[in-house]
Order: structure tokens, then C-alpha cells, then sequence
């Protein structure tokens, strides 16, 4: 995607536990008042990331769409927010990564390296993506934290688009990274296949799964 849409990963507690309460002391009703909370927040942050992109969609200087696609364009449609869809990965850091060229939707190819690869579960099942970071966004100070999740599940071609989907992720911190596929979207080729050149999503990224999540997708931009 042309523009690179800042995903915050992380929740900031709205609790502080004091050094002698432990969690163990907590009246059931308090440890259920604090998830609820959290949850709130989460959900919180996913409206704002569809709201953003809307908002992108619907600005003449930042949209892909041209025409009467920009036109008639009032809003993306979402999958219901599930936050089963926003897992805690285990991530293992690629301690020795090699550039390599990613194809993109031109026929041209954009240089990237695997930054790590992200272990998780969904429904009790395990899957695994590769996280790449670009070669050219690494060089500049705004986006030198930025890591790129480009994948494929089994909606695509379905309710999503063909090409896949993709999310923008920061650098961890420690051996855990947050996806939340709530926050997933199209690159722009999926409306605008004329004015933009998209990476294709790796073949070691498409997930045997329904990843029902993020922005949904109507084909009518190709017509």
C-alpha cells in the first residue's frame, strides 16, 4: 500500500497493580471488569484503524480509486470485529537475513528481507508467517521500524481479494509480536491495478485457513 497505515500493537493497561496486590487477591468481579476493559479498548483501536482507512479512501490526495470509483465510494465493508483474530505470536527473530527481490503486481520486484517468521494459533491450530521488511523503508528514520505481513487465507477470491491481504506491524520488542488481522486491508491494486505496483504475497504466506477478519472485498474495480 502507498501509504503506510501505523498500526499501534500494543494496549496500554489501564490498571497499575500496586508491588504487594497481586493478581491472585482480585475479587472475580475486578478480574472480569479488567478484561472487559481491555477487550473494550481493543475494539476501540480496530474502529479507529477502519475508520482511518475510510478516511484515506475518501481523501482526493491520499485514495487509489480514479473515476466513478472514487466517486461512488462511501465505505469499505468489514468483517464483524473478532478478537480471536488478534493473537499473541511467538516470534522468532531471523538472526541472519538475506536480501532477496519480492515480485510485485507489475512484473517488477521491490527488495526485502525476513525480518522473522511469527508461530500462532487459531481454533486450537497452528500456522506460521513470514514478516519481511523493506530494503528502501529500513534506510528512512519515520519507517526503519516498520516490518511488512503480507498473506493469503482462504477467503481470498471469496469475500477478499485474490492477490491476498496484507498488515503493517512495528519491530518488537522481546520474542512475542501482536497480529491482529482486525487491521488487515487490500493493497492498493486491488481497486487500482493501473497506478500501482504491489508486492505478491509469498507462497510460504498463504495460511490453509479462513482468516474471516479486516477489510472485505467487492470486485468492481476491475470491470
Amino acid at each position: 500500500m502507498k501509504k503506510i497505515i501505523l498500526i499501534l500493537l500494543a494496549v496500554v493497561p489501564l490498571f497499575v497493580f500496586s508491588q504487594k496486590r497481586k493478581l491472585s487477591s482480585f475479587k472475580k468481579s475486578e478480574v472480569k471488569s479488567i478484561i472487559h476493559t481491555s477487550s473494550d479498548s481493543v475494539k476501540l483501536e480496530i474502529e479507529k484503524f477502519q475508520e482511518d482507512l475510510n478516511k484515506e479512501y475518501l481523501d482526493k490526495k491520499e485514495t487509489p480509486l480514479r473515476g466513478d470509483n472514487y466517486t461512488n465510494f462511501k465505505q469499505h465493508p468489514f468483517f464483524p470485529v473478532d478478537l480471536k483474530y488478534r493473537v499473541t505470536a511467538d516470534f522468532v527473530k531471523n538472526e541472519n537475513p538475506k536480501p532477496f527481490e519480492l515480485p510485485t503486481s507489475s512484473g517488477k520486484s521491490k527488495s526485502y528481507q525476513e525480518f522473522g517468521k511469527a508461530h500462532f494459533t487459531i481454533d486450537g491450530k497452528s500456522y506460521t508467517l513470514s514478516i519481511y521488511q523493506s530494503l528502501d523503508l529500513m534506510k528512512m528514520e519515520k519507517y526503519k521500524d516498520h516490518l511488512f505481513l503480507p498473506f493469503r487465507d482462504e477467503t481470498n477470491q471469496k469475500e477478499t481479494y485474490g492477490g491476498g491481504k496484507y498488515m503493517d506491524l512495528k519491530i518488537p520488542k522481546g520474542n512475542t509480536i501482536v497480529l491482529d488481522f482486525n487491521q488487515s486491508y487490500q493493497p492498493f491494486c486491488a481497486y487500482n491495478a493501473y497506478d500501482y505496483n504491489c508486492p505478491i504475497v509469498p507462497e510460504e504466506n498463504k495460511l490453509p485457513v479462513e482468516i474471516r477478519a479486516g477489510v472485505m472485498y467487492n470486485d468492481i474495480y476491475h470491470h
